[in-house]
């Protein structure tokens, strides 16, 4: 079950809210557990990707225009 990540703009509470997709469409109704108000928003959290960076999309030069697959990760 995804978890969705709010903000009171009221006294800047961070709230985690555990919801089904279908009820996150529906519409939730988040109150901030710490000062009661109704004044919340969605925080769209960060992420990462790992893995080796192949520059603006085209093979690596790391190992020369000869390499073959795996030469550099």
């Amino acid at each position: 079950m995804p978890i969705y990540e709010y903000a009171c703009t009221a006294c800047g509470e961070q709230i985690e809210v555990q919801a089904t997709i279908a009820e996150k469409e529906k519409g939730l109704k988040v109150v901030c557990p710490k000062c009661g108000s109704r004044k919340t928003a969605r925080v769209f959290g960060s992420f990462t990707v790992t893995g080796a960076s192949r520059g603006q999309g085209g093979p690596s030069t790391c190992c020369g225009p000869q390499a073959g697959p795996g030469c550099c990760g």
